[in-house]
């Protein structure tokens, strides 16, 4: 009924609080199903993922500003936010409350996304088991690797296509 890198994006998100693996999870989804569109409900969790992260760490301007963006998105698709799974009401209340909070430069704290259909709930808590998580647990700052996991990653692809793209820009004018 969902997509198993929905339900692995909440295992993640409710889990281990890996905010960048759920980005990371939920990208790979959305250029398979939905890569132009860029107001994508896909997109509005990524940033939502994203928004976190950058919270987590007080970085509070790169919070703020993907916040605003995945609120749009989740104005504009709130019909889909109900497909999920999710009680939108709350949602919405949610993340004005976290941008609330963002915007006066408040500490980070964890919380969970208002998952109303059950089945979705019951399914998320028994993947997060198997993974070795704790559903619900608050985040762990003792973990740095996981708290500043973007300056861990191996960026030579991304460096590489960059690269390649500012050739082929050079190589038209």
């Amino acid at each position: 009924m969902y997509p198993i890198e929905y339900i692995q994006f909440l295992v993640h998100f409710h889990g281990d609080r890996d905010y960048f693996e759920c980005h990371e999870v939920l990208e790979e989804y959305w250029k398979k199903t939905d890569l132009k569109n860029k107001s994508s409900i896909w997109v509005g969790l990524i940033l939502l993922a994203v928004s976190t992260y950058h919270h987590r760490r007080s970085n509070f301007n790169g919070a703020k500003r993907t916040l605003d963006k995945a609120l749009i998105i989740f104005d504009k698709q709130a019909d889909w936010l109900i497909k999920l799974g999710f009680d939108q009401s709350i949602l919405n209340d949610l993340i004005k409350e976290r941008l609330s909070s963002i915007e006066k430069e408040g500490a980070y704290t964890s919380f969970d996304l208002p998952i109303c259909d059950p089945i979705l709930l019951e399914t998320c808590r028994k993947y997060c088991v198997q993974e070795g998580f704790s559903w619900g647990k608050g985040s762990d700052f003792s973990k740095n690797g996981l708290i500043h996991r973007h300056k861990l990653r191996d960026r030579t692809s991304v460096i590489e296509e960059r690269h390649q793209s500012l050739k082929m820009r050079k190589g038209r004018e």
